[in-house]
């Protein structure tokens, strides 16, 4: 056996040396795999027990670590000591390049995706799950074509006509998407403005509803009446958009008629009435009212109010708190609520 060893010749090199070579770097390689897990997994413990810090960040970085990686760059580099015959040896030195920048490009990707991750949480904002995709994958985009082109020139391989035609190509491609790209650019700024998000209530022009969904190229709502409405990000943010779900506090102006034969006294007493009565209602402030003036049959008033919460349904109830109350007004006034007439008339033929 020992004989074998040392007398057999593989590329230039003893099977006893070849042997010493990968067992050297099987060591190596558990050592470093070794370090790696338990700094990984006290890194966790420590993120776990320190959240929204840089410690959170690290343990995601360590995490991009790659165990075949790492155990092909122990071989390449074993092989490489070992200096093979030919081109081999140079073919080692490009491996162990790739390996190295590819592992690299995970740890830079892990960091970048992570860090923007923990920049939105520390400002509180709510996460956009469309706008951290896009973010991500731009980010991947740019450390693996940025990868690509350093191994192209590693291999000795002219990357400057390269660049080139991925410009021309880049310009191209964007004259042909327009829409797409106006889309896409108009998903990053609902992103990072954030006038609406997902399960929140807003309208525009004649349509309203919840938004279910915010994708690249489109939103979707789930409108009143059930049915899914989809419209493309580059409209949607040309509109006015009306979002329901922020709203603090509605403001309601409340009109009232009531005969114009109607005596002084009772006149100004629904004035000071309504007043009281909206004033004590929980959860409104009041604001104003008053007999505004004379309508074309009627002493027209107006009292405003606001509804201190956003609830619709809320908002409903005290309007007919108060619509029943000034109908019981009316009624003990004995005095004839006015209400507007449409009179339509036709053409005699």
């Amino acid at each position: 056996m020992h004989r074998w060893l040392v007398e057999s010749i593989w590329l230039g090199h003893t099977a006893l040396s070849w042997l010493l070579a990968v067992s050297l770097a099987l060591a190596a390689w558990a050592l470093v795999h070794g370090v790696v897990l338990v700094l990984s997994r006290r890194l966790a413990r420590l993120a776990a027990a320190y959240p929204q810090s840089p410690v959170d960040i690290a343990a995601a970085v360590v995490r991009g670590t790659r165990g075949w990686l790492l155990l092909l760059l122990a071989l390449a580099i074993a092989a490489r000591v070992l200096h093979l015959p030919g081109e081999m040896h140079a073919a080692m030195g490009h491996l162990i390049y790739v390996l190295v920048g590819v592992q690299l490009a995970l740890w830079l990707s892990r960091l970048l995706e992570r860090s923007l991750e923990h920049l939105a949480e520390r400002e509180g904002a709510p996460r956009n799950p469309v706008l951290l995709g896009i973010i991500k994958w731009s980010v991947q985009l740019v450390v693996w074509v940025v990868l690509l082109l350093a191994v192209l020139s590693n291999a000795g391989i002219n990357v400057n006509a390269f660049i080139a035609s991925l410009g021309i190509g880049g310009v191209a491609v964007a004259l042909a998407a327009q829409s797409v790209l106006g889309d896409l650019l108009a998903t990053i700024s609902i992103g990072l403005d954030k006038p609406f998000a997902v399960g929140e209530s807003i309208a525009f022009d004649d349509v309203s509803g919840t938004v279910s969904h915010v994708g690249i190229k489109s939103t979707r709502l789930r409108s009143l009446s059930g049915e899914e409405i989809a419209i493309s990000n580059a409209q949607l943010l040309g509109k006015r958009v009306h979002n329901y779900s922020r709203m603090q506090e509605r403001r309601v102006a409340y009109t009232l008629g009531i005969s114009v034969d109607t005596p002084r006294e009772k006149a100004e007493r629904i004035v000071q009435e309504v007043r009281a009565l909206i004033a004590a209602i929980d959860g409104v402030r009041f604001d104003r009212g008053h007999l505004t003036g004379f309508g074309e049959s009627s002493l027209d008033y107006e009292f405003v109010y606001h509804v201190l919460s956003p609830d619709f349904a809320r908002h409903r109830d005290i309007q007919q708190h108060i619509t029943l109350a000034i109908l019981a007004l009316v009624e003990r006034l004995q005095v004839r609520l006015i209400t507007p007439t449409h009179v339509l008339s036709t053409p005699q033929s």
